[in-house]
């Protein structure tokens, strides 16, 4: 069974797009995302929701 996909609103990762497990499809999951690259550390948070117009979208929570 192919995965679904979910795509990232807001922050540094707006518009990505990647694949969503099963056991990871649970509106309201949190995501955090540290980027070490190129400097200091930067942590940013992504809340899942799901809408059936857009399908699963990570929004950008904050950091």
């Amino acid at each position: 069974m192919p995965e679904r996909q979910v795509r990232f609103v807001g922050g540094p990762l707006d518009g990505r797009e990647q694949g969503l497990r099963d056991s990871e499809a649970v509106h309201g999951r949190l995501l955090r995302h540290v980027h070490l690259h190129d400097g200091p550390k930067i942590e940013t948070c992504y809340r899942l929701h799901y809408a059936p117009d857009s399908g699963w979208e990570y929004h950008f929570n904050g950091h």
